[in-house]
């Protein structure tokens, strides 16, 4: 069975823009990518990366049937709006087993801030994908970066369950 990775994100441009080489690598090392977001019209972009898209709403109202994803990817701005998308998040770092891999400019309050940031070297073939879904998501395709950036941290000390790492290797 492949590894499972979960990424929830608002719009699947902010997916492609800010994530978009790490996921199409993660797919291309044999991983499994499912994107949860409230604007799925034009699956085209995930899809050139690899990925399959699935309603957030739906995604989060059912029942996740079997094992849970071996990472988990958020948009740091939803992780702070959403209750329910933080509780996914959190439930993922006590239980200890899930790489949780956030990305965006500030850093959830709730979460400590003493591991920082993670780049990812994005291979060339990511970048071409990267370009591809960007034209395809009919947004502007400037110079695509070498690196994307994500953030990894612990839960605080005290917090209910054990304190989970956060990783953001690979």
């Amino acid at each position: 069975m492949r590894p499972q990775l979960v990424v929830v994100a608002p719009s699947a441009i902010e997916v492609v823009q800010c994530a978009g080489g790490w996921l199409f690598d993660r797919v291309m090392a044999g991983w499994d990518a499912t994107v949860l977001t409230t604007d799925c019209a034009d699956p085209r972009p995930l899809r050139i990366l690899g990925s399959r898209t699935v309603d957030l709403e739906s995604a989060l109202a059912a029942p996740a049937p079997g094992p849970g994803p071996q990472a988990i990817a958020v948009d740091a701005t939803l992780y702070e709006s959403d209750a329910r998308v933080r509780r996914l998040v959190l439930d993922a770092l006590r239980e200890g087993t899930v790489d949780v891999w956030l990305w965006g400019e500030r850093w959830p309050a709730d979460l400590a801030a003493d591991v920082g940031s993670v780049q990812h070297r994005l291979s060339v073939a990511a970048r071409a994908f990267k370009a591809q879904a960007l034209m395809a998501a009919a947004a502007p395709v400037e110079a695509i970066n070498i690196a994307e950036l994500f953030r990894s941290g612990r839960l605080p000390q005290g917090a209910s369950g054990s304190p989970g790492l956060v990783t953001a290797t690979y």
